[in-house]
């Protein structure tokens, strides 16, 4: 250690020097590793967990171990106001102390992020400029720099670069100029420039799969874009994009300009180019401008805008087409999602919770036009919906108004459900609550109140106001080895009809109680299959149910539908979902299942089930058209997932008749994903004299099947360059016969470029279907061209991974001198 004040320092033993521009400023002489700082040699038993910092040993002859150091900051040191230590090394050091420094052989020069070696080093202490020559090399935060001839000032990072070459740390860009200025740490322009991203070659003869070559390319590092003057694009050496100036991203960060353009081919649009403007409001909000020229429809007009709050987030979608000329009509849509909290400023309101789902389209035809078009799980019914929620302690209500458009077609004619115009809700609820000297009760009280609204000529029956209220009050006893739950629940409805029902009568009401037990016990004991240990459980179940029978068959249907039968709704008390229907019951419904789980961390390796149900009584409580249940026994239900390694997956569940020996329905899944970038996904799915269909779908290397396995780099990088990759998903119908729903696709990894071609079919009807082919070509950190497939391949192929994901940001020690 030593204090100085602007005073030089030599270190003889190795012909080093350390110089301080900095007055009363400590400094301590010693190595330093790329991301390690040096501490004492530890114990023997210690070194074996340390890494070693190679041919450094310490005074005793022992390795020097590492350890990490939060000192090594990824954000250099310095600001505004700071002075920063100089530390200067070379064969040879000259100068006059306050004036100037020389240093020859092996120079090398340090302060704050940036570091300069060369062959000799010039520095000008008064005017704090560095000229360096011979084999210069600049490495600023891990962005490299390598020429003959370098000026620089080191405060402000102004000054230029004689023909260098240079490559960036965020993507792995790299290129060559005549010359380099540097405007300051964050900005350069390079003239008579290149750009690429493709790793280097062998070989003075090696090119890059792509490279920019522009007149000049500007390079702002804190936006993180580069700008092109006079600039092309040449992939394989064929020019493909030339522009006066053109900007591309040096990193994900986002940015205003103009976005590459999209290509598709599409049976029922024909060929389609847009080219998105993108807008980079605000941090939290954004809006893109896609216009689009379909070669047998025209132009279509679309935007996008979103918005995110502390509070909120939103988003609002819309297409405008003002002349199609397949339909000689405009064409439009819209889509606005919003959610989030509303502060009314009303002190005893507080805040609310707003949620908006609006969509809207111009015709009929438009679902079948532009199949892809909105965010509608439905695309015939187009729900508009709003609801308003408030809650205070343990009571919370809601008011929503839903309607449909429904988007009819003369050939196949959908029933509307019924539009919400308004829904009033409103619950109170408690949990282990203490009641009339009673502990541990769970209660509610839920009310509502619908007025349901249709086109009476679709639906047939009146329109209602309906208002009912569900109050439920059980006594859970838990204990770690079972638990056993009794539940009373009154259900209690009115109606109010715009005109007669069946029986001539304009209102009505219905009063239903019920009673259910539920129970269960878990057994656990310590076991081991395949030379692996588990826990295995046994775990029974009971559920019983007792609802008296209430005539509610001459009430219409507004909302209600029968539940599907599976583990879940096996075990609750109505056999409908919905309001309008009750379903009387006296059943008791029996089902075990039997788990295998990691003694470690509690993961489920295994898991087997089985439920029926035993009928006492018929369900004489129907949907319209619905018929009585009579059989005493239920279906048998049947389910396994077994997941015995992250490699294998495998899920199933059958609906078995026991009185014909027949599965009504039954489904089989299976999962093969032995490592990054292999997957293979298979179904079967069957209900009986309904559907029958196979679905299989996959991401693999092609390369795999000559025995080139290549390299996996990981998650999100690929596996080396030359690869190429099948990727799909077949939907087919045994009963139709035919492929209903289709994605076939390759992809090739060129390493710092991707091609994709992918086809998709979707099925619009009984006779009509949709397909569309997509292509695109990557610059890897550049940009893409053509049409998008990452969406589709994403939504159709569970477990589908980008060739190239960036997840981490480079550490700017990646590059250390």
């Amino acid at each position: 250690m030593h204090r100085a004040s602007r005073s030089l320092f030599i270190h003889s033993p190795v012909a080093h020097a350390v110089l301080s521009l900095v007055s009363c400023t400590v400094l301590s002489l010693g190595h330093a590793g790329a991301a390690y700082a040096q501490s004492p040699a530890p114990s023997q038993e210690k070194a074996q967990e340390q890494p070693v910092l190679p041919g450094v040993r310490t005074s005793d002859g022992s390795p020097v171990q590492l350890r990490s150091s939060s000192m090594l900051a990824e954000q250099p040191p310095g600001g505004p106001g700071i002075e920063l230590p100089t530390f200067v090394y070379g064969d040879r050091l000259s100068g006059r102390p306050d004036l100037e420094i020389i240093i020859d052989g092996n120079a090398e020069l340090r302060r704050g992020g940036s570091a300069i070696r060369a062959s000799r080093i010039e520095y000008d202490q008064a005017t704090d400029v560095v000229n360096a020559r011979g084999n210069v090399r600049v490495n600023s935060s891990g962005n490299l720099f390598n020429g003959p001839e370098l000026e620089l000032k080191l405060d402000t990072f102004e000054g230029f670069f004689t023909q260098p070459d240079y490559k960036f740390l965020q993507n792995g860009g790299h290129g060559a100029a005549d010359r380099v200025d540097f405007l300051d740490d964050k900005r350069l322009t390079a003239h008579n420039a290149t750009f690429t991203t493709c790793e280097r070659g062998e070989g003075p003869s090696w090119m890059p799969a792509w490279i920019v070559k522009a007149t000049t390319i500007k390079f702002d590092k804190e936006a993180d874009v580069g700008e092109a003057s006079g600039g092309v694009l040449r992939f394989m050496d064929v020019p493909i994009l030339a522009a006066p100036t053109f900007s591309f991203p040096l990193s994900d960060k986002r940015k205003s300009g103009i976005l590459p353009p999209t290509i598709g081919l599409d049976n029922v649009s024909g060929f389609a180019v847009t080219t998105p403007y993108y807008f980079d409001i605000a941090p939290n909000r954004d809006a893109t401008f896609s216009p689009t020229l379909m070669s047998k429809r025209g132009v279509d007009l679309a935007g996008e805008f979103r918005y995110l709050e502390s509070a909120y987030k939103g988003e609002l979608r819309a297409s405008l087409m003002p002349n199609d000329s397949l339909r000689n009509s405009n064409r439009w849509s819209y889509n606005y999602v919003h959610g989030g909290g509303l502060n009314t400023g009303i002190p005893m309101i507080g805040g609310v919770g707003l949620s908006l789902n609006l969509n809207r389209v111009s015709d009929n035809n438009y679902w079948r036009d532009f199949p892809r078009a909105g965010n509608s799980l439905t695309q015939r019914l187009l729900a508009n919906d709003a609801s308003v929620t408030w809650g205070r302690g343990y009571f919370t209500t809601s008011l929503r108004t839903l309607s449909y458009q429904t988007l009819q077609d003369v050939t196949s004619t959908i029933i509307p459900p019924y539009d919400r115009m308004p829904q009033l809700v409103a619950t109170y609820a408690r949990v282990n609550a203490p009641v009339a000297g009673l502990s541990g009760l769970d209660y509610s009280v839920t009310t509502d109140y619908t007025r349901f609204e249709s086109d009476r000529t679709l639906t047939r029956q009146p329109n209602a106001n309906r208002t009912f209220a569900l109050a439920q009050v059980s006594r859970p006893w838990i204990q770690p080895g079972g638990y056993i739950t009794p539940k009373l629940m009154l259900n209690t409805t009115t109606y109010q009809f715009d005109g007669p029902i069946a029986n001539g009568a304009s209102s009505a009401s219905r009063t239903v109680p019920t009673f259910s037990l539920d129970s269960g016990l878990t057994f656990e004991r310590d076991t081991s299959y395949f030379s692996r240990a588990y826990t295995q459980t046994l775990e029974p179940r009971a559920f019983y149910v007792r609802t008296p029978y209430r005539e509610q068959n001459h009430l219409p249907n507004y909302d209600s539908g029968a539940n599907d039968f599976n583990f879940a709704t096996v075990f609750t008390e109505n056999a409908f979902v919905g309001n309008d229907r009750i379903s009387d019951a006296n059943l008791l419904t029996l089902g075990v299942t039997s788990r295998l789980l990691d003694p470690k961390t509690g993961a489920e390796a295994m898991r087997l089930g089985v439920a029926q149900r035993l009928r006492f009584v018929d369900q004489r409580v129907t949907l319209p058209g619905g018929l009585p249940v009579t059989d005493r026994f239920s279906d048998l239900m049947l389910g396994a997932s077994v997941n015995l390694t992250p490699v294998w997956a495998l899920d199933t569940t059958v609906q078995y008749n026991p009185k014909t020996n027949i599965s009504e329905r039954s489904t089989i899944g299976g999962r093969y994903n032995p490592s990054n970038y292999r997957v293979i996904n298979a179904a079967y799915r069957r209900q009986r004299n309904v559907s029958e269909q196979y679905d299989v779908g996959w991401q693999w290397p092609i390369n795999d099947l000559w025995g080139d396995k290549g390299k996996d780099l990981g998650s999100g990088r690929g596996q080396g360059a030359g690869r190429w990759y099948s990727v799909g998903r077949l939907n087919y119908s045994v009963p139709d016969k035919k492929f209903v729903d289709m994605v076939l696709g390759f992809e090739y990894d060129g390493c710092c470029w991707i091609g994709r071609v992918v086809l998709e079919r979707s099925q619009q009807s009984v006779s009509s279907n949709s397909t569309r082919l997509l292509f695109q070509l990557e610059f890897v950190g550049f940009s893409r061209i053509g049409s998008n497939p990452l969406k589709t391949l994403k939504a159709n192929i569970p477990r589908y991974q980008y060739l190239r994901e960036q997840s981490v940001t480079p550490s700017r020690f990646t590059n250390y001198d």
